[in-house]
């Protein structure tokens, strides 16, 4: 039975005692100093604990438990055989070192030495989650140019607290961090305030995509459906030379492909203010030739004056612009009807009081966006209150009150003679809704008549402020990742830019990173267990008979996963290593907190060489329904065994990961998925090995939630499941690096 204790050593001059720890245990024994020293009087040596009249006691009494047991583990795990008094001593010196020198400097500083006269390219990460895009760009540079980070952001908490930890903590950076919803109104303000004026260059980010996805149950007015707008009301302000968004596949095929198009509408609408008198004077031309329908090319000369008006200027045109329909129809209402159907007939009060709605834009999306927010809180959804919701959510959107309006004026059945004018008052309000890209299509007639597209055309390319083709599918696992996750990528290039249509692969179909390659070296971990170093793995007795197919599997690779048996090291091997390119020589040790109050106090920080690696306890039943499946290599063909035996499960997929090939798309559910060779879940380190996050990044806070805390709460599960794969990531702020001017 081992015995470990601990003692006070002699005090030193200012009378404080080194706590060591002994380990006894047959023939072994190791003394080790934990570095923390104590005054005699505050040590309790039966209960092995430091008391409370030391200030530093939760924190000291924290680490003093962690050693015991992390040493109390290592003995129960290795052969006796194998024990040594160096091999012990190393163990314990590793977690004591690690954390010593992550104390003695409490905030560490980039060390840019090495980057004097390379050119910093700025960026910050919007939607950051965990940090996937912010750490694919930091990996990246290009012959003498390289990103510094500027803030990331985010709406929640553990977001937060585990950018802090590692971009402030544990890099060194003073990136900042903006914890706030990018709907609110004073975003913008909060934003350009933690910017100082600093110009950015790349805007990343990934707006929520769970209402787009193909995997899901899409919902109608779900809160996170309207982001895009918000994210590019960012771009417009802060005017990137290129921004990216990231995105799942199923957005290209949402409502038919028409959010995809109105996302690429609505980039080509950013545009560029100083140029913008060039489209006033040719709207002016227009206006002197035109003849028949000169109250529409007015009205989409009124409209034109939305996009260069700041919001209080904006609100007022917005009005102005009603009114002036709604006078259009006060002269046509005698015409069309007697004084007393004009009082009391519904379908003119449904056209007058559809102005007034429309005069009322501001406050009706005030309504709006608390009604969703509403209904999100209270989990409407396939039950018969969301369908109601959903119906007075579409009856205040523009678009319904003005095809409101159009229904009451068909209702009206007015003389043929007016037609032309009831026509001209729905164009005008079809008009107020566009787009700039739609007026700039309905327009284009007009150009037409005067025979002067080319001019218009030159004119647009000097307003648009950004480029884009489509948007592009990129694989995962074509960027070095041992995941086939695909996502859509929307890269804007600022017209003084060159445009970016695609980015390149870096391995080939033969060249991609398998499962084993990046897991095969963790899988020293049993159920209900936990590891905070790594462990040797004995290939040999683990695959008797497969192990050389096995050994074959892993090939030395450079950082973005091509093979190169010379310089290069295993994916393993670059995931403890780091892909930081060294860049952050006087980085901390990785470590893990729990909460914001921990992080602050650097002795609450658990140092250890390995984070994130710890498995769930899982009963009898489920260990043995995971065999089932692991052996048969398929759910689905499983089932039918495990229903003989009594093993059959309500859950709706399991996932078997091959080790020769990727994995699915990593989610943020983790028994979705069973080991290559063992009956469990992974653990969050395996699914962040995954999604190539280097070892050292440690998610921090809660391992994960359940119930309706998912839908508040983003715990270690969640931050790596949602991630941008860094290595894609770095692919793309590579590319960009190649172009930007």
């Amino acid at each position: 039975m081992i015995n470990v204790k601990f003692y006070l050593d002699k005090a030193d001059k200012s009378k404080r005692s080194p706590i060591h720890l002994v380990i006894r245990q047959k023939d072994v024994q190791v003394k080790v100093a934990t570095g923390e020293k104590i005054l005699k009087k505050d040590w309790d040596n039966k209960n092995q604990v430091v008391k409370e009249s030391e200030y530093a006691h939760r924190s000291i009494n924290k680490f003093l438990a962690f050693l015991k047991q992390e040493v109390e583990k290592y003995f129960d795990s290795v052969p006796h055989s194998h024990f040594t008094d160096k091999k012990v001593k190393e163990k314990i010196l590793s977690l004591v070192n690690g954390r010593k020198v992550n104390i003695d400097v409490k905030m560490v500083c980039e060390d840019l030495a090495e980057y004097d006269g390379k050119i910093k390219t700025t960026f910050i990460d919007l939607f950051a989650g965990a940090g996937g895009f912010s750490e694919g760009f930091l990996q990246a540079e290009c012959g003498n140019r390289y990103y510094d980070f500027l803030l990331g952001s985010d709406i929640n908490e553990n977001c937060e607290l585990t950018h802090l930890a590692r971009y402030n903590y544990q890099l060194g950076m003073d990136s900042e961090f903006l914890r706030q919803d990018i709907t609110e109104p004073d975003f913008l303000e909060n934003l350009l305030k933690k910017l100082k004026n600093i110009q950015v260059d790349v805007v990343c980010g990934g707006p929520p995509c769970q209402s787009f996805s193909l995997a899901g149950k899409r919902k109608k007015f779900d809160k996170k459906d309207d982001l895009f707008a918000h994210y590019l009301n960012v771009i417009r302000v802060l005017r990137p030379k290129y921004f990216v968004m990231e995105n799942v596949k199923g957005i290209l095929t949402k409502e038919g492909g028409k959010i995809k198009e109105m996302i690429l509408q609505e980039i080509k609408s950013i545009l560029d203010l100083k140029e913008f008198h060039q489209l006033i004077h040719f709207l002016a031309k227009l206006r002197k030739v035109e003849k028949e329908k000169v109250f529409t090319l007015d009205c989409y000369n009124l409209r034109m004056q939305f996009e260069s008006a700041n919001e209080k200027e904006l609100e007022k045109l917005r009005d102005d612009y009603i009114q002036n329909v709604e006078n259009r129809f006060r002269l046509l209402t005698p015409k069309i009807a007697d004084y007393k159907t004009s009082k009391t007939d519904i379908n003119i009060n449904t056209i007058r009081h559809g102005f007034n709605l429309l005069k009322r834009s501001k406050e009706l999306a005030y309504v709006r966006k608390k009604v969703i927010l509403e209904k999100a809180h209270s989990d409407l959804d396939n039950d018969y209150f969301s369908e109601k919701f959903d119906a007075f959510l579409t009856a205040i959107e523009s678009d319904s009150i003005i095809d409101q309006i159009h229904d009451s004026f068909k209702n009206l059945k007015a003389p043929n003679e007016y037609q032309n004018d009831i026509s001209e008052i729905i164009s005008a309000l079809e008009i107020y809704n566009y787009s700039f890209e739609e007026c700039i299509q309905g327009l284009k007639p007009f150009v037409k008549t005067i025979k002067d597209e080319i001019e218009f055309e030159e004119i647009l390319s000097h307003l648009r402020l950004y480029n884009i083709e489509q948007p592009f599918v990129a694989l995962a696992s074509n960027y070095g990742v041992p995941q086939n996750r695909e996502r859509v990528l929307f890269i804007g290039c600022r017209k003084d830019q060159k445009l970016i249509t695609t980015v390149p692969p870096t391995v080939n179909e033969k060249e991609k990173v398998t499962v084993f390659e990046a897991l095969y070296d963790l899988d020293f971990i049993g159920n209900d267990d936990e590891k905070y170093s790594y462990e040797a793995i004995d290939l040999k007795s683990k695959y008797n008979g497969t192990t050389e197919k096995m050994i074959s599997l892993v090939k030395k690779r450079t950082i973005d996963g091509k093979p190169d048996e010379n310089k290069g090291l295993t994916y393993a091997d670059w995931s403890k290593r780091g892909r930081l390119n060294g860049r952050f020589s006087n980085a901390k040790n990785p470590f893990y907190v729990r909460t914001f109050d921990e992080l602050e106090n650097t002795l609450n920080h658990i140092v250890a060489p390995l984070h994130n690696h710890k498995t769930s306890k899982q009963n009898e039943d489920v260990v043995k329904r995971l065999e089932v499946i692991l052996k048969t290599g398929d759910y689905d063909m499983a089932k039918k065994e495990l229903k003989k035996i009594g093993l059959d499960s309500e859950k709706r997929n399991y996932n078997v990961l091959k080790p020769d090939s990727q994995s699915p798309t990593v989610m943020t559910i983790p028994d979705d998925y069973i080991h290559f060779s063992s009956p469990r879940a992974l653990t969050v380190r395996e699914m962040a090995r995954l999604q190539s996050f280097d070892d050292s990044f440690v998610f921090q806070g809660k391992r994960s939630t359940g119930g309706n805390k998912r839908k508040f709460e983003v715990p270690q599960f969640t931050l790596v499941g949602n991630a941008v794969p860094p290595l894609m990531a770095r692919a793309v702020a590579s590319e960009i690096l190649k172009n930007i001017k």
